[in-house]
């Protein structure tokens, strides 16, 4: 269907270019303003041997402050002006790819459409607020586990839930993965897929090596180890999972996530803010005990009898068989 032929009289930023186009003019009445006025006597001044004038002086630096003023505001202009262009531009292509998009059969919605009716409806989880950053926490936990588990069927042949957590289908990286995409690729989302691949292959290094750094700090253990890998680092990242999470950024910011959002405006406000402190709490409470029945694992691997009544029940609860079945390839250092 043919777009309909609008009049270029009635674009609303036709004040603005017109107001630009005196610019150049102004600027150029300065300048031979300036020039009538200090060229010659600044070079007049230059050629006595006798101290100059205070009040040419004062005027040169006043003119010259005026001229830095006029430069800024011309530069914040300019910056804002090209902003607007290319948010406007962006926001035009994301309508033409969502049109158009056959991903998993229908089409991603575009995200200016959930941004404006996140706003008609005064959402809970509007943009990237708190809300809708734990909503995304929770999806992320849950989606990494069911992603691992496709990748282990594809590369070894069987089905492998690698939960980060004692209860239920949960792993905390994907979560902070999720959450990271989602906060640093935001402003990225209806730009081009390069800028989603470098930051996915930025944000999940930083992610993995920070999360291996740190439960190898608290626990003394590791969950991966790419030591065998090419181009590794200390064994906490490489290059092929690295170029691994920039494909998943780009699904992630351009497919995954604007089917998720358009899936959160559904939640009614009067128990979206409820359910998602009491998911967030039930997430936290998951992760404190997880933390603690690790912490206590090595030890119980070692021989050590619980010290108290409370470690005695941690044994009860979790087991080495029990802890083996959900950490699958957690390893120790000796």
């Amino acid at each position: 269907m043919a777009e309909k032929t609008v009049n270029t009289s009635e674009c609303v930023s036709e004040d603005l270019e017109q107001l630009c186009e005196a610019v150049p003019a102004a600027v150029e009445r300065t300048a031979a303003k300036l020039e009538e006025r200090y060229f010659t006597r600044l070079a007049e001044e230059a050629d006595r041997s006798c101290q100059s004038s205070g009040s040419l002086e004062a005027e040169v630096r006043c003119e010259l402050e005026t001229l830095r003023r006029s430069a800024r505001y011309l530069s914040a202009a300019h910056q804002r002006a090209a902003a607007l262009e290319d948010e406007l531009g962006a926001r035009l292509k994301d309508m033409r790819t969502s049109r158009g998009r056959k991903w998993f059969g229908r089409h991603p919605p575009a995200n200016a459409a959930i941004d404006l009716a996140e706003s008609r409806q005064k959402h809970f989880a509007q943009g990237i607020g708190i809300y809708k950053v734990l909503l995304l926490f929770a999806a992320g936990c849950v989606g990494g586990v069911v992603v691992e588990m496709f990748w282990s069927l594809a590369t070894r042949g069987h089905v492998e839930v690698r939960a980060g957590m004692v209860y239920g289908p949960f792993n905390a990286v994907y979560g902070v993965g999720a959450v990271l995409l989602s906060v640093c690729l935001y402003r990225f989302r209806n730009r081009g897929a390069i800028w989603s691949f470098l930051g996915g292959f930025v944000v999940g290094s930083v992610v993995e090596y920070g999360c291996s750094w740190v439960q190898e700090a608290l626990f003394g253990s590791r969950s991966w180890d790419y030591s065998n890998m090419p181009l590794n680092l200390n064994g906490r990242v490489c290059v092929t999972y690295s170029l691994f999470w920039g494909l998943l950024g780009v699904l992630w910011i351009k497919d995954l996530y604007p089917r998720l959002a358009k899936w959160i405006l559904k939640i009614p406000n009067r128990v979206g803010k409820p359910v998602t402190w009491l998911l967030t709490a039930f997430l936290l409470f998951n992760g404190a005990v997880s933390c603690i029945a690790v912490s206590r694992w090595p030890a119980r691997l070692a021989g050590e009898p619980p010290s108290s009544p409370f470690w005695a029940f941690v044994d009860e609860r979790f087991p080495n068989e029990r802890m083996e079945s959900i950490f699958i390839n957690m390893k120790f250092a000796p």
